[in-house]
């Protein structure tokens, strides 16, 4: 839906500002009435708004540079959610904000049938999927789950695990080039997993073009990117991270499909 698309790709970008500027947009312009926000003492920072039909949760990503991602994936993978194994990393990051996140969901939730959705980007795409495969390994009801630029979580066997329990409500959006999304390397035994969906170079919107499209359609964005000003910090694999470039290239899709 690229409507949900939309409104959580821009809870995710909103998660990159402060508390209380995320406190003021929820609760404010956008008219939630309950905000909960966290943050743990390795940095894992996560926002949780509901309003009478729905609970959200909204993990940040990285506010690294794309260079220091490399020390991100020093850690080994251990045993997690579905009986598959897991990037250390991540997972910890989870753990820690784990029980004030479980705490607020119920809250607000109550007793009644609202919708449960989670969304992050880069980083927080991954945490947020650790956190639906929790819910969802003790047959905890949750509605979707929408990421943008994720790097790969898990090793193959929680991939298909995790797709076996959750792939229609699953939805990876990998921007072209983005680099983030080809990290920590398949060599490493790590899988990606989701509803595929992805932007081409001229930003057509596409389920699974297959890998050898892919790679064409990224070496000709590559090619493109040569004859832009800048230098390393622009080139196309960072730009196309960029959480920026995912909403207006998600609105541009919805609007062109309203007009038609």
């Amino acid at each position: 839906n690229l409507q949900n698309a939309y409104s959580l790709a821009v809870s995710a970008y909103l998660a990159y500002n402060d508390q209380e500027n995320i406190r003021k947009k929820v609760t404010g312009e956008w008219g939630f009435n309950d905000f909960r926000f966290f943050e743990t003492d390795d940095d894992t920072q996560v926002f949780v708004m509901a309003n009478d039909n729905m609970v959200v949760v909204v993990f940040r990503g990285s506010e690294s540079k794309i260079e220091d991602w490399r020390k991100n994936f020093t850690f080994p993978l251990v045993e997690g959610p579905f009986g598959g194994k897991v990037h250390k990393g991540f997972y910890n990051g989870v753990k820690k904000a784990w029980e004030d996140l479980k705490i607020a969901i119920k809250d607000f939730k109550g007793s009644g049938q609202k919708s449960l959705w989670f969304t992050g980007h880069s980083l927080g795409a991954a945490l947020a999927t650790l956190a639906v495969a929790k819910l969802r390994t003790d047959d905890q009801p949750v509605d979707g789950l929408y990421t943008f630029g994720q790097p790969r979580t898990g090793d193959r066997t929680f991939a298909q695990n995790f797709n076996s329990d959750f792939k229609p409500h699953v939805f990876r959006f990998v921007n072209n080039n983005d680099i983030v999304t080809r990290i920590p390397p398949r060599a490493l035994q790590f899988s990606h997993l989701g509803t595929f969906k992805y932007f081409t170079e001229k930003g057509t919107l596409v389920n699974d073009i297959g890998w050898w499209n892919r790679f064409l359609d990224r070496l000709n964005g590559r090619v493109e990117s040569i004859f832009k000003a800048g230098g390393k910090e622009y080139t196309d694999g960072i730009v196309d991270h960029r959480m920026d470039n995912y909403i207006a290239l998600i609105n541009k899709k919805k609007k062109k499909k309203k007009k038609g």
